[in-house]
């Protein structure tokens, strides 16, 4: 029997079936034991690279560094003061662990970088040197740039991944002058050479900026811009509530919107930083001066999405003045763009020059709203939300979306004026100024706009506005009550299409279509007038409650030229015109002003004698701009009358011949033809001025032809119960109007026109 003392041979294996704990235990001290080797080896070797970054003079690098930036560049590059490395921990702009791994800060002092072999920049003196006055805080050519003092701090993890982090660059005093020649030739686009890709990448989260002068020139868009930036004590922005900045603060703060993972020192509760850079611009864009100031953050994240970069600035460029206020989520896209922006210039015009929009004259205007978008270059998309404002003195608001694209950026929108001055749209439709006195003075007598309409500018950008006067403020004589239109622009084809102003209780609708591919501009004019109420063209006769009668018509022409009084001139097509059931006199006419009518119906049918006008028409062919009458009559109760000759659309000039035709004399004073002679804005007299039928009045012919927009459709005239005394001039007013050598050639209307020579209405 075994001892009790000597253990059993069974008895190890209970033991060694719950004996794991011991060796588990040892294998854990063997780790830790290594870890702490690990450890300890990491940590020696953090204490040597911190030893080195401390002993190694790292100007002895300089020359390595200065070569291999210089060939990756494409040009040379010098680090002309000292170069050192230090550590920094912990990270500021990382969270976790991470924020506890070391990083490496690397500053260089007085850095330069030349131009391009062979680059002069523009407005530069013929030595190749920047003229000192203007440009003293520049670096000398050749030099691109010089910085006074250079910070980059460096993320060593990423390095493992073959990716350089660089967590913050600051440049302290940086001159920088970037240039683009009149050939399109750059310094800021870098040569890549042809060897292999290095496989690494790189990125900056933060750029800071401390003092210095950033300019522009471009020998392309004749611009000469500087910006000198100084550092200022952190401000927050002061956008009123409600405005773009603090809703993007709110937005912010309330975790709507994403934001920086560490805020930069000094940034507002709310999520937009401070103000931290002010600066000044100042230059020349062609003739026009450039003046400006305005703040804007220090510190410019070019890594996160949104920072709510904040920026204020009013800078003016000629006639054009801009104040604006909000916040960049983007800054390095350039996207996020939330600003309130005040706008005013001499013309929208203007405009085209400072940002490619392509809009009318127009007298001074002012506009205030909300831009939103991105500005990204051949990606910009922005909105100008419901902005207000005037132009002249008719006020406007809106809305208005900018798409780029290829092969030309879109303009969209609606614009409406509730009281809209008629003296505010003559530079739009092409007169020189407004008011008939320094008009006709400018333009030699003539009235018809001469101003040219900048084509070259339409093949830029396309577009598509609606416009609506709701309420036209004009002068006494001219009844025009709205005006509403659709403005498209496409492949340099701008095409209103209605252009329809309300007149006289009527309405004259136009289209007009102008081709700017090619000079001189093609156009095509096609309208009608419908519903005219003659009298209402003049208050005083109204209030007597007698009617001149109701007026109709079409117009249609083919023409060329660059201005509307050339493509005027120049028009080839036909025009027809009827008037029917009105009462003339020449008191009436007194009180209408209408000085040669008055003479015409006094000659005509006697002094005190109010006539009953049962129907009239004009039908003319018009070729290059001279429109001859071809059948021009009017039917009254006493006599036939008509008008024979041309009006030169051209020259402005009038040449008519007006004859009675009735057997019925006895109430005429005068049995003599009478004249019309002189031009739109002079009328000479003479005997006579001016057909009655194609003017009760100056304003009436000026409806007519000014609008220079009138459809091709079929005049629309009451015809229900025309008796048989007019139906022969009814037939021809029916008759549809065509534009060119057809029209002109008035074939499909000849049977009409032949009938209505040969009627006597008058029996």
């Amino acid at each position: 029997m075994p001892s009790p003392t000597t253990p059993s041979a069974d008895l190890p294996r209970p033991a060694a079936s719950t004996g794991h704990p011991a060796p588990a235990s040892g294998v854990g001290r063997r780790v830790a034991r290594w870890l702490l080797v690990a450890l300890g080896v990491v940590a020696a070797l953090l204490v040597l690279l911190g030893a080195l970054l401390a002993v190694i003079d790292w100007s002895r690098a300089k020359p390595w560094v200065n070569e291999k930036v210089s060939e990756a560049t494409g040009r040379h590059f010098a680090i002309e003061g000292e170069l050192s490395a230090a550590w920094h921990w912990p990270q500021p702009l990382e969270e976790g662990w991470r924020r506890w791994i070391p990083g490496v800060t690397i500053q260089a002092e007085r850095l330069v970088m030349d131009q391009p072999a062979g680059f002069i920049p523009p407005f530069q003196r013929a030595d190749g040197k920047t003229p000192p006055k203007d440009n003293a805080d520049l670096p000398e050519a050749p030099a691109m740039a010089r910085i006074g003092s250079a910070t980059a701090t460096v993320r060593l993890l990423p390095l493992l991944g073959r990716h350089l982090s660089i967590d913050t660059v600051a440049l302290t005093s940086p001159q920088v002058a970037l240039a683009r020649t009149a050939d399109g030739t750059n310094n800021w686009t870098f040569e890549r050479k042809d060897s292999p890709r290095s496989g690494w990448s790189f990125d900056v989260d933060r750029l800071v900026l401390k003092r210095g002068v950033l300019a522009y020139a471009d020998g392309m868009k004749d611009l000469d811009l500087q910006a000198r930036i100084d550092t200022t004590e952190p401000i927050a922005p002061t956008s009123p509530p409600g405005s773009p900045a603090a809703k993007a603060s709110a937005s912010a703060a309330s975790g709507t919107a994403p934001t920086a993972a560490i805020a930069a020192p000094g940034t507002s509760s709310q999520g937009a930083m401070p103000y931290g850079l002010r600066f000044e611009l100042k230059g020349r864009y062609a003739k026009a001066q450039i003046k400006g100031q305005g703040r804007a953050g220090q510190v410019i994240s070019l890594r996160n999405k949104v920072v709510n970069y904040p920026l204020q600035i009013d800078a003016s460029a000629g006639s054009v003045a801009l104040s604006a206020e909000g916040v960049l989520a983007n800054p390095g896209a350039l996207s996020g763009l939330d600003f309130q922006v005040f706008l005013q210039g001499g013309s929208m015009a203007d405009l085209y020059d400072l940002t490619g929009l392509v809009l009318p004259n127009t007298p001074a205007f002012e506009t205030r709203g909300r831009l939103t978008g991105s500005l990204e270059p051949e990606r910009a998309v922005w909105e100008y939300n419901d902005f207000r404002g005037k132009v002249g003195q008719s006020d406007l608001q809106g809305s208005l979306k900018y798409t780029s694209g290829k092969p030309r950026p879109r303009l969209t929108g609606t614009m409406t004026s509730n009281q809209l001055r008629l003296a505010d749209l003559g530079p739009t439709l092409g007169t020189r100024v407004s008011g008939n006195t320094q008009r006709t003075r400018s333009q030699g007598g003539k009235v018809l706009p001469d101003s040219q309409f900048a084509a070259e500018r339409w093949n830029a950008m396309d577009m598509d506005i609606v416009f609506k006067g709701r309420h036209i403020i004009r002068p006494e004589s001219l009844p025009l009550q709205d005006l509403s239109t659709r403005a498209v622009m496409e492949n340099a084809q701008l095409r209103l299409a209605p252009l329809t102003f309300g007149v006289a209780e009527g309405k004259i609708e136009s289209q007009v279509t102008i081709d700017g591919r090619s000079a001189p501009l093609k156009a095509q004019i096609r309208g009608t007038v419908q519903g005219l109420q003659l009298s209402a063209l003049f208050p005083k006769v109204q209030l007597m409650k007698k009617s001149f009668g109701r007026m109709d018509g079409a117009i249609a022409l083919e023409s060329t030229g660059n201005s509307m009084a050339v493509l005027l001139g120049h028009g080839t097509g036909e025009m027809r015109l009827y008037v029917r059931e009105g009462t003339l006199s020449k008191q009436m006419l007194d009180l209408a002003a209408l000085n040669v009518g008055s003479i015409v119906v006094g000659k005509l049918f006697g002094e005190n004698k109010e006539v009953h006008l049962r129907c009239a028409v004009a039908d003319f062919m018009v070729v290059d701009g001279l429109a001859t009458a071809r059948v021009v009559k009017m039917s009254t109760d006493d006599a036939v009358v008509e008008a024979t000759g041309t009006i030169d659309l051209g020259t402005e000039a009038l040449d008519l011949r007006i004859k009675p035709e009735s057997l019925q004399w006895k109430f005429f004073s005068l049995r003599s033809p009478l004249y019309v002679r002189g031009t739109f804005g002079n009328p000479d007299v003479g005997v006579e001025a001016g057909p009655l039928l194609l003017r009760a009045g100056a304003a009436v012919v000026a409806a007519v032809v000014a609008p220079a927009a009138l459809a091709l459709v079929p005049i629309t005239v009451p015809a229900a119960d025309d008796d048989t005394h007019c139906k022969p001039l009814l037939n021809l007013a029916q008759q549809p109007v065509k534009p060119g050598v057809q029209g002109a050639a008035g074939t499909a209307s000849q049977p009409a026109r032949q009938a209505a020579s040969k009627a006597d209405p008058s029996r």
